[in-house]
């Protein structure tokens, strides 16, 4: 019921959809529009006794009996201690139950089991068992309405704390991790598409009111999947390094070997913690090829190679797979690491294989961060001037801002960075003494184009 972050409350719009099952009782359809003007205005306590009316003797008249009636009974608990606390908590839990007997298409049974672990977590009421256990349960039934950013951290943050008391295995903690990472990757695409498809209707200023509103919602929920993303992993911390992998794939391998998710599993996360110099991830590979020989056979396959300090086989094997990947977001990806190879031998090719990893997901803030760098690393070889050189840091920065917009969960990495090359751009003082304020500077460098300097 407390829809997740990027959900929007349910409002009560005049009074449609009211039940007709217990003959819209007159009196608590008077009841139920005095408690909503005043919920409406936040005034919970005047509230509370016409809603506990409609919702005791009406229940399904209206949704709005649990999203205004979730507002008013946490606005009691806040405000209350001790027994009368415990007592609005059960009527809380109580009304969760209720959302999803009487409105099961509104309220899932996984946004349910959220909602109620995350009061008694909130309230102190549960171990991390308990936790867990409903978690984990409402994932595996109801993995499509498991989107609460808070409850993602709160599944995966509890398991971990279940393993350091030796309540739960490691290839558990590798597994959950496993599906709450791609499921925020999941949440986060969709948001960063809808991002996408309202950005340039900002640009021009086109956005109706409702557009507005899903672009605000998508970029705010997109920066919390970031935030949450990065807590996940600091959770998991050291248990993923080389030192506790290995040992785990050995002992696992043989039963394992024929089940393609979690050789692909084992595979990426080797690959991810460096681990690929040990034999093992050489078995894993090759079970994988076995299994499944895709483009990501050949992105592993060029990793070793450029491991090994041969460069040029490994470009060849990322443009192998970068041919063969028909996934765009993967193949973005694919495009990403190529840029990055030839980020130090060739920043014209690097930015070149950035912008095709843009071209195939126009949301990868990773590339334009890449383009960034190039960009700012370049500002020496940009210019016959001090000023012309410091410019630079302009475009850099306009870049680094432009990745933060394409993927808001990258916000924070993004603003740092365009600060950063702010501060490093020419000064007000400078610009007044250069007398190019407002006027348009060409670079003549590889990185082509122009900045517009800004006005005093």
């Amino acid at each position: 019921m407390k829809k997740e972050l990027y959900l929007m409350m349910i409002a009560l719009v005049g009074f449609t959809g009211i039940s007709l099952g217990q003959g819209q009782n007159p009196e608590c359809m008077t009841n139920l529009s005095i408690y909503a003007e005043h919920a409406k205005v936040k005034n919970y306590d005047a509230a509370y006794g016409p809603w506990k009316m409609v919702y005791t003797n009406c229940p399904d008249i209206n949704k709005a009996n649990f999203s205004y009636g979730e507002r008013i009974l946490a606005d009691k608990i806040d405000k209350s201690t001790g027994a009368e606390k415990d007592a609005f908590i059960k009527e809380l839990m109580k009304l969760y139950d209720d959302s999803h007997k009487y409105y099961p298409a509104s309220f899932s049974v996984g946004q349910v089991a959220i909602d109620k672990v995350l009061l008694m977590y909130d309230n102190k009421m549960a171990s991390d068992e308990q936790i867990f256990a409903m978690l984990d349960k409402a994932f595996k039934e109801d993995k499509s309405n498991f989107k609460n950013p808070k409850a993602l951290y709160l599944y995966f943050s509890s398991l971990v704390d279940l393993y350091g008391a030796n309540k739960k295995e490691l290839q558990d903690v590798f597994d959950t991790y496993d599906d709450v990472t791609e499921k925020i990757e999941e949440e986060n695409s969709q948001l960063t598409d809808v991002i996408t498809k309202l950005l340039p209707k900002e640009d021009a200023g086109t956005l109706t009111s409702k557009e507005k509103r899903s672009l605000r919602v998508a970029t705010t929920n997109s920066e919390s999947y970031g935030k949450i993303a990065g807590s996940v992993d600091s959770k998991l911390g050291a248990l993923a390094d080389c030192e506790n992998l290995i040992p785990l794939y050995e002992r696992s391998f043989e039963a394992k070997k024929g089940d393609i998710t979690w050789v692909k599993r084992a595979v990426g996360r080797m690959f991810s913690k460096d681990c690929i110099d040990d034999p093992m991830f050489k078995k894993l590979f090759e079970a994988q090829l076995a299994l499944d020989p895709s483009a990501d056979a050949y992105v592993y396959g060029g990793t070793l190679k450029q491991k090994a300090g041969d460069n040029s086989g490994a470009i060849a094997d990322f443009n192998k797979a970068l041919a063969l990947e028909t996934n765009s977001r993967k193949k973005s990806n694919i495009a990403y690491k190529i840029a990055t190879s030839y980020r130090r031998g060739s920043k014209s090719t690097s930015r070149s294989y950035a912008l095709k990893a843009i071209d195939a997901n126009s949301s990868n803030g990773n590339a334009y961060l890449l383009i960034a760098n190039l960009y700012a690393s370049s500002a020496n070889d940009c210019g016959d001037t001090p000023f012309e050189k410091r410019a630079m840091y302009w475009k850099a920065a306009d870049m680094a801002r432009k990745a933060g917009r394409v993927d808001p969960s990258l916000s924070g990495r993004a603003s740092q960075s365009a600060a950063s090359y702010e501060a490093k751009a020419p000064s007000k003082t400078d610009i007044f003494n250069s007398g190019m304020a407002g006027k348009t500077l060409s670079f003549k460098c590889w990185v082509g184009g122009s900045i517009t300097v800004p006005s005093l």
